[in-house]
Formats: C-alpha cells, structure tokens, sequence
C-alpha cells in the first residue's frame, strides 16, 4: 500500500512525486520508458520554470538565451537584445533525468516499464485506488497523480476535455561548429503562414545541435510539414542531416474540464495544462505537479468521501486561480494572433514597451494576464487584432 502513486515521470510526474515524497509519504513514480529518454521539446526553461524547481536542483543549461531574432514567415527580420538573460535550454533527456532523480532523492520509489491500462477507485473501508498495468501488475494507493501525457489512461479515467489540439513537428540538426557558435545565446521565432502557427531555432550549443520545430492546429498535417521543411531552407540548414525527426500533439484543456476524480488527481499534458499561444508546457507542469503531489498528500490522509472532496477542490481551485487565469489570456493572445500575426510581429520589433512585455514574461517578472490587466496598450492591440 502505497500513500501516493505517480504515473509518469516527466516534469509533472516528478514534481508531483518530489512534493508528495518532500512531505514524508511513500510515493511511488512509475514510467513506462527508461530515463534518460527523448522528448519532443524545444526544452525552453523561462522564468517560471526556474522558480518551480526542487530545492538544490542544478539545470543542465546548453545555451543562455539573450537575444531573439524575429521574422514573418521569412521575411522582416530583426534580433532583439537583452542585457539580461530571457531563459534556458535545455535538453529534455538530461532535465527529466534529474528530476526523476531529485524525486528519488526525497524518498520516492520509481518503477519504469510499466504501461498502466486500468485504474480503479475502491470504497468501503478500502478507500483506495489500484491501478494495474498491461503485464498484470497492480500498485494500491490512498491518492494518485495522473501525469502521464494528454492522451494517458488517467485523464481519461478523470474525464479531461480538451478544445485546443495543436501538431507540434521537431528535427534535432547536429551541426558544425562555427554554425553552433553563430547561434549561440540566440534564438529564432517565426510567425508562420498557417493561423496561430510558428516555427523556432532553440540552439543546444554545448551539444553542437539546432532544435528546429513549428507548430500549427491540428487538422492540416501536409502543411505544417511542409511549413518545417521550407523553414529549414530558409535558415540555410537543408544539408544537415537530423538526428531525430518526431511530431506530437499538445491539448488544451476546456475550461470547465476535470481536474479530479475521487482521489485521483491529474497534472500537467494529462490534465492538458499549458499557454495556449506559446504551447509552453514545462513550467505549467512544474507548477502543476508540485500542487498535486501537495494535495495528494493531503488526499493520502484525508477521512472520508467528504474530505476527500474538500482537498481535491482545493487543488482545483489553485489551478484555476493561478494556471487557469493564465491559460485564458493566452487563448485571447492566441485569438488574436490567428486574426493579425503582422501586428504582434511589428509590436515585439518596433515598440519597446511590447519587446520588454515578452522579456519580463519569458525571465518570470509578469504573465500574460498582467500585461493585459495591466497595459492599456497591450489590451488595445489585442482588441485591434481580434477585429
């Protein structure tokens, strides 16, 4: 019997696991993979991620970003500075490895091969779940953490909804080094020719590679392929050849969706928690995986239906009031960003105040919701671009 279980030990899992462990329960963190493992991630570390890691936690940095070059589907380019470094790289397999280690580290048990096909809530005097897993093993638990992917077996089990879903495609291009170089502490956004589309160059310097990926809505997959394909020409990168090339999808949760059920509780791409506009997911599952390893916890503990109810409304409601209200400014961005991409293009190159917005969101200093709560501009041209 375990207090709490954890499925899935990608950011979301390990902190989940790390905040439920931190607290003196038995936790345990299965995966279905061996870490390290790849992840499809431009592996972007800003400001909000950083501030929701484990105590002590050392990022295995490939670049510091200070500078961004923006473009418009190829064209009216222009590179931005600052003194001040916007946020990290990093590699997925190395980040997620040591997480999984700082989760072990607070006391937790991880389990990897596991693929979990059922899940059970069980009354009585009981009160537990049990989740089983696809070669007949099973793991009872007082409270478990979905954070197995937005297409897991937990959310579904939770019931999560989603009204966004997007096709993220990535290529991971080993180059030269005078390439690495002329990349380095520099990244490349361009808003793309499908709506709410747009491609980017995340330089893995001290590994001498390029992450190159776009993401679109999905539903026209032809495009979006050809939109990296003709990206990768246009950065002159066409004669290099990938060493990884790999697509998934991400999923916005709808507002009204679960977060719970029972003393089952779900967490990052499972609970489908990430900007709507940026698809930015890492630092909504760092934030989201320490609340529900907190609350989960408390669930471990909990006497009874009533309590129970009481907690997981609790970890609801400090999801909404802090990750929801971001996520709803982003999709009023991202409306926005569908209609008039040339706006917010002209707005981040030629207005400073709108360049120094997308700086102190990308260092942690504000959030969307702030700069549109807080701005009249910001709001101005939000309106503007929805018409």
């Amino acid at each position: 019997m375990w207090d709490v279980v954890v499925v899935g030990a990608g950011p979301a899992g390990s902190s989940a696991a790390h905040a439920a462990a931190a607290q003196g329960r038995r936790v345990l963190l299965l995966d279905k993979a061996e870490h390290p493992r790849y992840k499809t991630c431009g592996g972007g570390i800003i400001g909000p991620s950083r501030d929701s890691l484990p105590p002590g936690f050392v990022l295995p940095l490939q670049d510091r970003v200070h500078a961004v070059t923006f473009a418009y589907n190829g064209r009216f380019t222009r590179t931005r500075r600052s003194k001040r470094m916007l946020f990290g790289l990093v590699n997925r397999d190395e980040f997620d490895l040591r997480l999984v280690q700082a989760a072990k580290q607070a006391g937790a048990v991880l389990v990897t091969g596991v693929t979990v096909s059922g899940v059970e809530q069980r009354g009585g005097d009981h009160r537990t779940v049990v989740v089983t897993a696809t070669d007949g093993r099973s793991f009872e638990a007082r409270a478990v953490v979905g954070a197995d992917g937005s297409a897991g077996r937990i959310g579904r089990h939770v019931g999560v909804t989603f009204d966004q879903i997007d096709l993220g495609l990535e290529a991971e291009i080993p180059v030269p080094a005078e390439i690495s170089r002329h990349w380095a502490g520099r990244i490349h956004l361009d808003w793309g020719p499908l709506p709410g589309s747009y491609g980017w160059v995340f330089p893995k310097t001290e590994s001498g590679s390029l992450t190159v990926g776009v993401i679109s809505a999905r539903g026209d997959g032809e495009r979006t392929k050809q939109y990296l394909a003709d990206y990768i020409r246009r950065l002159g990168l066409a004669g290099f050849t990938p060493s990884v090339e790999s697509g998934h999808l991400t999923r916005c949760r709808a507002e009204d969706s679960p977060l719970s059920r029972g003393r089952v509780l779900v967490a990052g791409d499972a609970a489908g928690l990430l900007e709507p506009w940026t698809r930015e997911g890492i630092s909504y599952a760092l934030r989201s995986g320490r609340l529900a390893g907190e609350w989960a916890a408390k669930v471990a503990e909990a006497n009874g239906s009533t309590d129970v109810r009481r907690q997981t409304l609790n970890y609801a409601f400090a999801i909404k009031a802090g990750l929801g209200v971001e996520m709803r400014a982003g999709k009023q961005m991202l409306a926005a960003f569908e209609r008039r991409p040339h706006l917010f293009h002209a707005a981040v190159c030629l207005v400073d105040p709108a360049w120094r917005a997308f700086a102190r969101t990308t260092q942690g200093h504000t959030t969307f919701a702030q700069v549109l709560r807080q701005y009249r501009a910001a709001r101005r041209l939000s309106a503007l671009a929805s018409r």
